[in-house]
């Protein structure tokens, strides 16, 4: 393992990122590029490496979060990495009893209903994660100059599969505690917060060059229940973090309705997802913040001569923002063609070479 001195977390090439630069809404050679789900199941090289190993337990491997975090980095030429976790790390690493099962996502054994439940989710150390801090300098290593994005769940989604017991389309039971037990509520999301603040900060004190929150999920609530019950703890997460000094973007999918207050949060980059188009999503956010997105991920099964027209349309709606990010509007789908985005790729640093 690499001491801190060994960790090159502010070089002069890193400085000149354009992906860190965009986010820092700074002019940058190109519009960057990365995808979210990069690294995973639409790469033959990941599902060999993965072959016979449980999701909680690749993610605890530190040699194959490298190899995984790399594969899309080898293949692509992406702008940036992402780090090859899961949302459920943290909490499976503070004792939560889950598996993630293939075909259905994570599954909690006992799900969270009363005050009493919510108490066993205790703070998380930097000690509960050693392969994270392991896997995160290594990469920095093998990665020299292109970014490394840490990331976390957002306190809802997390909620959400606590709650809910697992995967759900509608989200009843978690709005039913968020509308009937707001104490339980305030709780929950109070300790998931700060669940989430620490994971942050041990991947940045690692050496990740920026973080992105995942709150997948929260496109469920309406906005006036975001302000009142999630807003207060995604700007905490934010605020606890600005003195990390690396970028941050909140994400969220079904969340046009709620680019604003997500704009609120405090985030340096905005992501948007498929449904609303970025030169719109500029009007939606408050100024100072760059976007990321928003090519909707289906497109990438449709012929290239579609694929490239949208992609333009894109980065041309992009250019009406103050630091753009090109990404999928959501994750990459498992079945989709490596060849796709690697084309794909190179069309977004062609059309947009400054």
């Amino acid at each position: 393992m690499a001491d801190d001195a060994d960790v090159p977390q502010d070089s002069a090439g890193l400085r000149e990122s354009a992906f860190l630069k965009a986010c820092r809404r700074e002019p940058v050679p190109h519009t960057p590029v990365w995808f979210m789900r990069q690294a995973g199941r639409s790469l033959p090289e990941y599902l060999k490496a993965r072959e016979g190993v449980a999701m909680l337990e690749a993610c605890a491997r530190p040699e194959l979060i490298v190899e995984i975090t790399m594969q899309p980095v080898r293949r692509y030429a992406v702008d940036a990495a992402i780090f090859f976790s899961d949302i459920m790390v943290p909490l499976r690493a503070i004792g939560v009893d889950l598996d993630i099962k293939p075909g259905v996502g994570p599954v909690i054994a006992d799900p969270i209903r009363n005050p009493s439940d919510a108490a066993r989710l205790r703070p998380l150390e930097p000690g509960d994660v050693p392969y994270v801090t392991e896997a995160v300098r290594g990469l920095v290593g093998e990665l020299g100059d292109t970014p490394l994005i840490g990331f976390s769940g957002g306190p809802f989604t997390l909620a959400s599969y606590l709650i809910e017991g697992g995967p759900s389309k509608n989200h009843e039971l978690t709005k039913a505690v968020m509308y009937g037990q707001p104490e339980l509520w305030a709780d929950l999301m109070r300790r998931l917060s700060d669940i989430t603040i620490a994971f942050l900060k041990v991947q940045v004190a690692a050496g990740a060059s920026a973080v992105q929150l995942f709150d997948s999920w929260v496109g469920a609530v309406a906005p006036e229940d975001y302000r009142a019950s999630v807003l207060p703890h995604t700007r905490r997460i934010f605020a606890e973090t600005e003195a990390l000094g690396v970028p941050r973007i909140h994400f969220g999918v079904g969340t046009g309705e709620l680019l604003g207050l997500m704009g609120e949060a405090g985030a340096d980059v905005v992501g948007v997802d498929w449904r609303v188009p970025l030169d719109e999503a500029v009007g939606r956010v408050e100024p100072g913040k760059a976007l990321q997105g928003n090519l909707d991920p289906a497109l990438l099964f449709a012929p290239w001569e579609v694929v490239e027209r949208r992609a333009r349309d894109v980065l041309a709606r992009g250019r009406t923002a103050e630091g753009h990010i090109f990404n999928l509007g959501h994750g990459v789908p498992p079945t989709a063609n490596p060849d796709m985005l690697a084309r794909l790729t190179d069309l977004v640093h062609e059309a947009s070479e400054r």
